[in-house]
């Protein structure tokens, strides 16, 4: 297999990205000898980060700011960013010249010899996935389980892909996957030992194009397994409960049996009703792997929360402030707002991804105080708000930034209450990604003092 014999073999990296799976790919194959170059659509100077990273094991040329036909037409291997449209007339161009295409995360699959837990859904997939690594650990710490060490990787911002060589058969590997990786894997027919759906509603149609074809790229993940693998699903979810899989089933949620609620949330240090689920997810692969209460209890009291999901970020003049910027959907918006009992300010918006608001903005009208919104969806927002607050009870304000929208939020929020980024929109038309975001909005809250 081509992707197996890398050396001196021309390779084009398309979409470095700023999420670490393009910096992952790089290092692997200039490691293995290929002679690597890198395009992207944007410039050096927005690709400052990701490719300081790579100043030890640099590509053979860099090519920014757009693309060349000939390292299309003159590659013996191309590996695509997930984020690159399917219909881009370059990767057009590389299917006509029979130029093989592959992604990081399929050469990670290719190369893999351990165990397999992945984890996929709509909403809280991040945040599962490293609960289910924190567990696992503290069970191979424990001797619960008989293995060497737990990795964590893909979608939640960590390539493994230069670290493959040191994963033996006797390690387990935790990955979060996303709709893109899956529709990409779908020609390894993945079978994981075991498969976590969180839950599933419409997202990234700007993409799939219908439902129907997201689900079908989520299903991936199931699609392939064998009765001796297991399926972790949530039993709550009207669609991903219906999901047919030959693996043995086991199910999380309000009515699933097996959970002491009471006592799983006393070892949580995570707010709200969905990250219950989270844990509840996480702690059926630790079970069914053979994770034992103590070694449960420890994973979970020790756990450190991820960054930019219902993140603390400090208390000002008696208001707190709270980052949730990995909230890029409608559900992930409601979920957060479930989470306070206090008045809530809200900053919401970002860019149109195609999906419907009105779930989100109902929840706005229903659960906040007032709302700043920005982005491209900040006016469709804002109409939908409106029509459902026939009081007029929450304040609105359009924002041209996040900036501002800061500033006015902040100016809404008085003792007690709750400030809130969550935007339940994707961040691409003002930033490069969720993470960016975040920091601005973290940056923000710093400047109070």
């Amino acid at each position: 297999m081509l992707s197996r014999d890398l050396h001196n073999r021309r390779v084009t990296v398309m979409g470095l990205g700023t999420f670490g799976g393009g910096v992952g790919a790089v290092r692997f194959l200039v490691q293995r000898g290929a002679i690597v170059t890198v395009t992207d659509l944007r410039s050096a100077d927005e690709l400052a980060e990701p490719i300081a990273l790579l100043a030890a094991t640099p590509p053979a040329q860099w090519h920014l700011g757009g693309h060349r036909d000939e390292d299309f037409l003159n590659a013996d291997l191309l590996v695509v960013s997930p984020a690159v449209p399917k219909e881009a007339p370059h990767l057009h161009m590389a299917r006509e010249a029979g130029i093989p295409i592959t992604s990081e995360m399929n050469l990670f699959w290719e190369h893999n010899r351990g165990r397999t837990v992945c984890v996929t859904g709509s909403n809280g997939k991040s945040t599962t996935t490293a609960l289910t690594h924190a567990l696992l650990s503290a069970a191979i710490s424990a001797g619960d389980l008989p293995a060497r060490r737990c990795w964590l990787g893909g979608n939640i911002g960590r390539s493994l892909l230069p670290e493959v060589d040191e994963i033996t058969p006797d390690d387990w590997v935790v990955l979060e996957l996303s709709s893109f990786q899956l529709e990409d894997l779908a020609e390894l027919k993945p079978a994981p030992d075991v498969a976590v759906v969180t839950n599933f509603s419409p997202n990234h149609l700007d993409r799939h194009g219908t439902v129907e074809a997201y689900r079908t790229a989520k299903q991936n993940l199931l699609r392939w397994q064998t009765p001796e693998q297991f399926a972790v699903l949530n039993q709550d979810d009207p669609d991903v409960s219906r999901w047919p899989t030959a693996a043995q089933t086991l199910w999380f949620g309000a009515r699933a049996d097996g959970f002491d609620q009471k006592l799983l949330r006393e070892w949580l240090p995570l707010p709200g009703e969905h990250n219950l689920r989270n844990a509840q997810a996480a702690t059926c692969v630790a079970l069914a792997l053979g994770a034992k209460p103590d070694s449960i209890r420890r994973g979970l009291q020790e756990f450190q929360p991820l960054p930019h999901r219902l993140q603390f970020v400090g208390e000002h003049a008696g208001r707190r402030f709270y980052n949730d910027s990995k909230a890029t959907t409608p559900e992930a918006v409601q979920l957060a707002l479930s989470s306070f009992d206090a008045p809530i300010v809200l900053l919401a918006g970002g860019y149109d991804k195609g999906i419907d608001l009105s779930p989100m903005a109902r929840a706005i009208a229903d659960r906040t105080k007032a709302v700043a919104l920005f982005g491209q969806t900040a006016t469709t927002l804002e109409s939908l708000v409106r029509h459902f607050d026939v009081t007029g009870r929450t304040a609105v304000q359009r924002a041209a930034n996040l900036d501002e929208a800061f500033a006015w939020a902040n100016s809404q929020a008085t003792l007690g209450d709750i400030v809130l980024l969550s935007p339940g929109c994707a961040s691409y038309d003002q930033f490069q990604n969720y993470e960016q975001r975040g920091e601005a909005f973290n940056q923000d809250v710093r400047s109070l003092g």
